[in-house]
């Protein structure tokens, strides 16, 4: 039988999804959510938004604990892991039980979009942006190309 805070989990994503993303419970477990974003990651560049998978994964804690986020597609952005992992705020010491999981993927839709390289996940990532936008703006589109792939 799932548990309140399951429930809380799977209607409030379902009252209010982020423009662009679909997801929900994996078939076996409530509690490990695959996700589809359609996200654009350009900068001055007008490119086409790119396809990229998440795996959310919410502990019995949650809401009081923030879930586990992380890309599964291949990225290239300075805020995200290798093992695609995401430094955002909101996801670390800045967590509050008020985020659901529309909150969140709004989050990183924004945190993709809009790098902070003050912050850095991929230093190589972080210091193209930085340094040399159009270097960095062909590794993106290489990534959104990519998922166009994959997806």
């Amino acid at each position: 039988t799932p548990t309140p805070t399951k429930l809380i989990i799977y209607f409030c994503f379902f009252e209010d999804p982020p423009t662009g993303v679909s997801g929900a419970p994996s078939e076996n477990n409530i509690m490990l959510w695959n996700v589809v974003s359609i996200i654009s990651l350009s900068l001055s560049l007008s490119l086409s938004a790119g396809t990229f998978k998440l795996v959310i994964e919410f502990s019995e804690e949650y809401p009081n604990k923030p879930p586990t986020v992380r890309f599964i597609s291949k990225m290239f952005h300075p805020n995200v892991y290798a093992d695609g992992s995401i430094c955002l705020d909101i996801l670390q010491n800045r967590w509050s039980p008020t985020y659901d999981v529309s909150s969140i993927l709004t989050s990183i839709q924004s945190l993709l979009d809009e790098p902070n390289p003050n912050s850095p996940a991929n230093s190589q990532a972080a210091q193209l942006y930085q340094e040399n936008k159009r270097e960095y703006e062909k590794r993106v589109s290489v990534i959104v190309e990519q998922s166009w792939l994959d997806s």
